[in-house]
């Protein structure tokens, strides 16, 4: 089967584009990216080109320029270039030059793709480039030895957003059989020899030297890319599986039962996969496993958010919340501390001659008062009944009324009982909830202020 054949298959299996959407393929003027403009050509797809002079190898770099310029002519198709300080960006953000190109090339090609996603109506513009087999093995190599975890271990995706590699299926010799086989012309990166790059090394040195002890490396190699791929299927449905029974999103935290997540199995793995997309890394699994066993009050943080064992939870919370802005009162608890100070809980025998004035200190009726409780900071749309009124009031009118600054109303705190606010902290409790003469038994909250 010919290499167009199977060009026209693969794009077709993974379904990463239609014969009348608009292609832009980045073409470095080597060997890959000539055989896919021909292949292109061939399959008579809409594209033009895109070409990095990145300048780091001077009149080579001119002459790859020119190369490609030629190119676009002679398949009378547009062509975009442009011309970066690769060394200079570098230096600037403190990154090597292979880091510091692919930002540059890749953050250009997205101004090209979303320019020509308006410009070109009802069509669909994408990114296309030449990787091929032997860069996904590399890549799969790379990852497996930095340490990537099963997502690494993938390669290069065929299609990721605007981005598709419809090369990925033939290996580099094949693709050398046929710019042989079509007298293609193409220009040779001379970086492309030296080792002192990573991906130069895998391929000039290590690959090679396997293959000696392994002959069929490559081969299985990119077998298991498939096999890779549709393993980090089942283990992403998997974990989805797991988040939903464990994550609980309050606002903009995450709660987790402790006892439900120390049951979990491997612990360590979905856990990991729950802290990451926090910021948190891998080394950090540890420290948070060792909270579900501290005490309440002790967090790990990351570059965004903190982890806080706040008794029976685990809670994820933006880094600039002192602590979590959900808490919940167990019927049990006896103290709990929150940014106003400590909140004291008991419950106590209603004395009619024992009733409290103080603002810092609220006396419910138990019978009516569901636990767990909620102490959280108060939100828009809240809404309580004031005592000694029979209809509902907004908090934020309530506010007003009370005069409060706008330091007061950022800091104010409600404690909800089955989502009924049962006390505005330190100003009035809810007149569902007050004592009457038939209370036997009283909730008494208060407040030890900082």
């Amino acid at each position: 089967m010919s290499l167009l054949h199977r060009f026209s298959n693969y794009i077709r299996q993974q379904n990463l584009f239609q014969q009348k959407d608009h292609l832009l393929l980045a073409v470095s003027g080597g060997a890959d990216s000539v055989t896919l403009c021909q292949l292109c050509f061939e399959a008579g797809f809409d594209f033009e080109i895109a070409h990095c002079n990145f300048q780091l190898r001077g009149e080579e770099s001119e002459r790859d320029e020119q190369f490609v310029i030629q190119l676009a002519e002679k398949y009378h198709k547009n062509i975009s270039v442009k011309k970066f300080s690769t060394r200079e960006y570098a230096e600037e953000n403190k990154i090597s030059i292979q880091v510091a190109a692919r930002e540059l090339r890749y953050e250009w090609f997205d101004e090209l793709i979303n320019e020509q996603s308006t410009i070109v109506h009802h069509q669909a513009a994408w990114l296309l480039t030449a990787h091929h087999a032997n860069d996904n093995i590399e890549t799969l190599l790379m990852n497996f030895f930095k340490g990537t975890g099963i997502r690494g271990l993938q390669g290069i995706l065929p299609k990721k957003g605007k981005m598709i590699r419809p090369l990925l299926f033939a290996k580099r010799e094949e693709i050398i059989s046929f710019i042989k086989e079509t007298n293609l012309e193409f220009v040779e990166d001379s970086s492309n020899a030296s080792e002192k790059y990573t991906r130069n090394y895998f391929r000039l040195q290590l690959i090679p030297s396997v293959e000696k002890v392994f002959p069929k490396a490559e081969e299985n190699l990119i077998h298991n890319l498939e096999r890779f791929r549709e393993i980090d299927l089942l283990y992403q449905q998997s974990i989805q599986l797991h988040k939903k029974k464990l994550l609980e999103q309050k606002e903009n935290e995450i709660h987790i039962p402790v006892l439900k997540l120390l049951k979990t199995e491997p612990l360590k793995t979905i856990l990991y996969e729950i802290i990451k997309d926090f910021h948190f890394t891998a080394h950090q699994t540890e420290d948070v496993i060792h909270l579900l066993k501290s005490e309440s009050g002790r967090y790990v943080t990351s570059s965004t958010h903190k982890i806080i064992r706040n008794r029976r939870w685990l809670i994820i919370a933006p880094i600039d919340n002192q602590i979590a802005a959900h808490i919940l009162i167990e019927e049990n608890d006896k103290e709990i501390p929150f940014d106003l100070g400590k909140l004291m809980i008991k419950k106590v025998s209603f004395e009619k001659e024992k009733i409290e004035a103080s603002p810092l200190v609220a006396m419910l009726d138990l019978q009516n008062v569901s636990f767990p409780l909620m102490l959280r900071k108060w939100k828009q749309g809240d809404y309580f009944y004031p005592l000694g009124m029979q209809k509902k009031k907004k908090l934020s009118k309530f506010f007003i009324d009370q005069k409060m600054s706008m330091t007061e109303k950022e800091n104010s705190w409600v404690i909800e009982s089955n989502k009924r606010i049962i006390w505005i902290v330190g100003k009035r409790i809810d007149d569902r909830f007050k004592i009457k003469e038939t209370t036997k038994e009283v909730l008494l909250l208060e407040i030890n202020m900082l």
